[in-house]
This record gives C-alpha cells, structure tokens and sequence, in this order.
C-alpha cells in the first residue's frame, strides 16, 4: 500500500480521533457518571477510552477524511487487528494484522487507483486472495498505523484536542441498546455530540457530528471493549506472499 493510501486510512482513523477529545483525561470510575457535569463526563469517557486493551469502532463519513472514507476495524494494544478500510470511489481493502503478520485485500477499485497502469495486472495475479507480508516490507507497513491501538490512543492523547469550548450536558437516552448521557459541543456551525455510557465504564458508545438540524455528516460507533480480535488468518492457499509477487512482477 503506497504511503497516500495508506496515510489517508491513518487519517481516517486519527481525525476521528481529534474529534473525540473533547477533554483531558481524568481518573474513571463507573457508579455516578449520570450525576457528573458535560466536562466531567467527557473526561472520564476519554479516559476510559485510553485504557482499553482492544475495541471494536466503526465509522461512517470521517470528518475531514474525505467524502466517503469509512471503516471497520477491531484492533488491540499486541498488534492484532481485523476489519476494512474504504476511501469511497478510490476503493477499500480488507486488513488482517497478526503481530508482524500483515494481510490485505484490495478491491478493483483501489488496485485501479493505487497502481495506475499495472492495478489490473497485479489484480489479476493476486485474484480474489489476500496479499501477505510482514510489517517490515516498506509496501505494508504503513497499513500498522490504522490497525495499531497504542498508536491511535497516544494519538488521541498527545496531539488529538480540540480548542477549548463549553460541553453541555443532554438527557439521558439509549443508543444501539445502551443507556448513554449526551455530551455536546457546538463549533463553526457543527454540533458534536459524545454519548457516553451511563451505566458501568464510561466508555463512548457513539460520536456525530452535524451541520445544523441535518442528519449527520459523521458518526462513529465504540463497542467491543478489552474483548479479543478474532484470531482466525487467512489460509496458505488463499494468500499471495507480497515478496514473490513484487518480483515477478518487477
């Protein structure tokens, strides 16, 4: 994956990122988030979100990511990572991380776009298996940032906040089957809204962003906390060793 595609997948993952921080972390504790005030209760959810070990997030219209871009993506602090990456008409590819073991499928689409003028040799080649190889080859490794939780939590934490700006505190509502309490922000005309979990950790449960009453531009969705990604990797058979391939096609 060459380093435009696969830093517009890191950006996908790491403006969601800047759009979730909307406080700095504070020590999380789970019997009286619904009591809290807004900056108490996006503190709390941030710092929840640093701790976990592994997460399941899904999002749809990154904000600043390009019209589009979304993705799928189950990932853990070992380097293990599962899910998909699409950057709308430029195509989308389906990742597997395994410690230093990488897989990636591409679709025609993004086979097209990445490799003008020999996509649909390689395509061919590869057909409908994986690519495979190591975080050390120079045409995979940057796929490690998309699927790499450490980095997207240092990220978050370090580089990722928004300017300072009044959060104001919503009722309580259910969101995908959970008790969540609205956190929300407005800036330059766009609404953020952070509903955290009202029950247990205060984890984020799901994040929009909206122009005015309009449905929204960008929501990102959070489960799956401290649970194992899926460990199943693609056979022998239905993979191609990006080594060999590079050089037959060389």
């Amino acid at each position: 994956m060459s380093r435009s595609r696969a830093g517009a997948c890191s950006a996908a993952l790491f403006s969601t990122a800047l759009a979730l921080c909307l406080a700095g972390a504070a020590t999380a504790r789970a019997d009286d988030t619904g009591s809290l005030g807004a900056d108490r209760i996006a503190q709390r959810s941030h710092d929840a979100l640093l701790g976990a070990r592994s997460l399941h997030v899904t999002a749809q219209g990154v904000p600043g990511s390009g019209a589009g871009t979304s993705f799928d993506l189950t990932l853990d602090r070992s380097g293990n990572c599962r899910g998909s990456v699409s950057l709308g008409p430029q195509g989308s590819v389906e990742i597997i991380r395994r410690g230093t073991d990488v897989w990636i499928k591409p679709n025609a689409a993004f086979w097209k776009n990445e490799v003008p003028g020999g996509g649909s040799a390689l395509a061919s080649l590869v057909g409908d298996r994986y690519l495979k190889g190591t975080t050390d080859d120079p045409v995979l490794r940057n796929t490690t940032d998309v699927c790499d939780l450490d980095t997207f939590q240092k990220y978050l934490d370090t580089s990722a906040k928004l300017p300072a700006t009044t959060l104001t505190k919503g009722r309580p509502a259910t969101v995908d089957g959970v008790a969540v309490i609205p956190v929300t922000a407005t800036r330059q005309g766009r609404t953020y809204t952070l509903d955290v979990a009202a029950t247990g950790t205060p984890y984020p449960v799901r994040f929009t962003v909206a122009k005015g009453g309009a449905a929204p531009e960008a929501t990102v969705r959070f489960d799956g906390f401290d649970q194992p990604v899926p460990a199943a990797t693609p056979a022998a058979a239905d993979a191609v060793d990006i080594s060999g391939l590079m050089g037959r096609q060389s």
